[in-house]
């Protein structure tokens, strides 16, 4: 009986995993959609606040209550550098370049995380990731290469990647120790709420051109608050508790190609072959560094709900690619 409860709970999980990478996948095309018609700042607070409102209904209900004061540095580092910094950052880069050449070079972010894990965390630099790393900035690389005939946006565009995936990366290190006292609801809700008040600043420009874009514009942000960030983090959070980061990171790993085939089904981008190639070397870099051996000492099964076994920085760290 508790061994078929545990397998129930790990495909619930399974399930779970899947609509994060799909609804995070989705970001990139509807980022690159919306934003003909709002500029970075503005689509990032739309985004947060739409986040913020459906967060912070879920945690109202669940009376959850304030996170600890322990986890609030982590809270605050994150929602401004992953929630805040990363959106605007991200949504720059995505009106220089497609859907899935944002998508595979933002997928370093693994990567980075493992180095910060190794670095700030004391996990240290093990070969593997090194040799990874070096795999995955060569592909960055040629991705930049390939896209300097198109012009120096474009080039632009996969150097704003490049630092939404090194914002993205400080900021889930972050939330490693944040998720040792908070809940994966309080530490999502609140941090959104800090992206949000970050982005204030462009409150003008959401007010001006909301008035003037198209309704599809509008939804498209909207949507990309409730369900790649509110709801896509919850079951992010669910699936974390109830299985091990390595079958995460298998899952994870998919989500450049997702993005990559609704580029082309609803904008008809595609990336072009050199592109794709620089992509795939990206994504060989991140499974090198992340293999099996490399990871057997190392990745505990995560459950980061307060009270919960603990994960290893670089078991979680696997498990993020996103969105």
């Amino acid at each position: 009986m508790q061994q078929d409860s545990g397998a129930r709970a790990g495909k619930l999980a399974v399930a779970a995993a899947t609509v994060t990478v799909v609804f995070w996948a989705s970001a990139f095309v509807a980022i690159r959609s919306a934003g003909a018609e709002y500029s970075p700042g503005a689509l990032a607070l739309g985004r947060l606040l739409s986040g913020t409102v459906v967060l912070g209904t879920f945690w109202l209900i669940r009376g959850e209550g304030l996170p600890p004061k322990a986890a609030w540095p982590g809270i605050v580092t994150a929602g401004l550098l992953w929630f805040g910094a990363y959106m605007v950052v991200l949504n720059w880069g995505e009106q220089l370049v497609d859907a899935g050449t944002a998508a595979l070079v933002v997928n370093i972010g693994p990567i980075l995380i493992a180095l910060l894990g190794g670095w700030l965390l004391k996990e240290g630099l093990p070969p593997r990731l090194m040799l990874g790393m070096a795999v995955s900035f060569a592909g960055a690389a040629v991705v930049g290469l390939s896209m300097s005939g198109d012009g120096r946006s474009s080039v632009g565009g996969v150097l704003l990647c490049l630092a939404a995936a090194v914002t993205y990366a400080a900021g889930v290190v972050a939330q490693k120790p944040a998720l040792r006292h908070a809940s994966a609801l309080q530490f999502t809700t609140f941090a959104c709420a800090i992206g949000a008040v970050a982005c204030l600043p462009f409150s003008g420009q959401l007010v001006s051109q909301a008035a003037d874009a198209p309704a599809g514009a509008t939804l498209n942000m909207v949507y990309l608050g409730v369900f790649p960030t509110a709801i896509a983090f919850t079951t992010w959070g669910y699936a974390l508790a109830r299985t091990t980061a390595g079958k995460m990171g298998a899952t994870t790993y998919a989500a450049p190609a997702l993005v990559v085939g609704m580029s082309w089904l609803f904008l008809d981008e595609v990336p072009g072959p050199v592109t794709l190639g620089g992509g795939l070397l990206c994504l060989a870099g991140v499974a090198v560094s992340r293999s099996t051996r490399a990871l057997r000492r190392r990745v505990p099964p995560v459950a980061p709900e307060p009270g919960a076994p603990e994960a290893s920085p670089s078991g979680l760290i696997e498990a993020h690619t996103r969105d």
